[in-house]
């Protein structure tokens, strides 16, 4: 893509990033509305518009359009966390960490699984391909959606002002900035890896394929597995535990990731440890914020994922530019240091973590 399209390998970074950018303001403008909208609805016409913005990629003649579609894609891409914060609301609060865990797990199957027919269909069809295709998909569940979901019966009497009041005074709250902090570190030490993983790949000594290169996805499904059991953990109460255990782990993996230039053996175990780890702390955190702040899910949830978008953002950014000029070690000691962060934001959080005890609708 980056070839075909005269963009430099420093900057290939930016396809992800530009997304990422295109997300972070539908975090902000967009996400909210479940609080005040039908939630159905939104999902229909996101997706919709979505699957519109994937087209215009797929048929970009130079790398600014790609990028300007790009971030199309990534604005109504947050229809993801509308439906997280639906299936959270329609869900008993002591099934909402299963539920959160399989709704990240269905999250992470699907991110991971069209990384792996991404470098099917690049090498079948070209990069293009991969658009048109993700395009068809993106329309085939606008059409779907209304047969499947429940109606949305809720009624509310707010402002949309009020809501995006609400957006920014979340970010004064110590349980919710620490949270928030721990998942732009991790997201963004998972950035750092998947974003930069085909660079090494692509090289000496291992000369992978697109194909070969997407394969590597499979590994990061466990981490869909890691996401189930972190939800039933988190109903057990046991959600931050859970987080700093996973942070632990994650720090340990990229020992392993480290050693791709001579053992895929140990990259994939690296591989595996991460995805677990940054989704065990996916669904701990969304566990703790929504019950902590019930009253305002979607709010909560956009808000939320302003650190996941921008530590993804940062991570995908930096990886390729640290590799330009430092190789793989500097990536590795990229990702690892934002895991090291994540660790000392949990430790640094642990006071707050026990008003979490003391949910939203029943402080004063």
């Amino acid at each position: 893509m980056g070839l075909d399209l005269d963009v430099s390998v420093d900057a290939v970074g930016w396809f992800v990033a530009a997304g990422q950018l295109g997300y972070l303001v539908g975090l902000i403008f967009l996400v909210p509305l479940g609080d005040l909208l039908d939630r159905r609805r939104l999902i229909v016409l996101h997706l919709a518009l979505v699957a519109a913005s994937l087209v215009v990629v797929a048929v970009a003649p130079t790398a600014w359009v790609v990028f300007a579609g790009l971030a199309i894609a990534g604005l109504f891409a947050v229809v993801v966390q509308t439906a997280v914060a639906y299936a959270t609301e329609l869900s008993a609060p002591s099934e909402r960490g299963r539920t959160l865990g399989i709704v990240t797990s269905g999250v992470v199957i699907g991110i991971l699984g069209a990384r792996i027919l991404a470098g099917f269909l690049a090498d079948l069809w070209g990069w293009r391909g991969v658009y048109i295709v993700l395009a068809v998909l993106a329309a085939i569940l606008a059409l779907l959606v209304p047969l499947l979901l429940p109606a949305d019966v809720r009624s509310s009497a707010s402002k949309y002002g009020l809501l995006l009041r609400s957006f920014a005074g979340l970010f004064t709250q110590p349980v919710f900035l620490s949270r928030g902090l721990i998942a732009f570190f991790l997201f963004a030490s998972f950035g750092a890896l998947w974003s930069g993983l085909a660079l090494p790949l692509a090289g000496s000594p291992w000369y992978l394929s697109e194909t070969q290169i997407g394969l590597f996805g499979i590994a990061g499904l466990v981490g869909a597995l890691g996401a189930a059991r972190a939800g039933r953990w988190a109903d057990a109460g046991q959600a931050n535990r859970t987080t700093g255990i996973a942070v632990v782990i994650l720090l340990a993996s990229w020992l392993a990731i480290g050693q791709l230039t001579w053992s895929l053996v140990l990259l994939i175990l690296g591989v595996i440890l991460l995805d677990f780890a940054v989704q065990a702390v996916h669904v701990s955190n969304q566990h703790i914020l929504t019950t902590f702040y019930a009253n305002r899910v979607s709010t909560t949830i956009g808000a939320y994922m302003v650190f996941y978008s921008t530590g993804s953002a940062l991570g995908a950014a930096a990886t390729t530019a640290v590799y330009a000029t430092a190789d793989w070690r500097g990536s590795v000691s990229l990702g690892a240091a934002f895991a090291a962060g994540g660790l000392v934001t949990w430790v640094l959080s642990l006071r707050s973590a026990k008003r979490a005890a003391c949910p939203d609708h029943l402080r004063k």
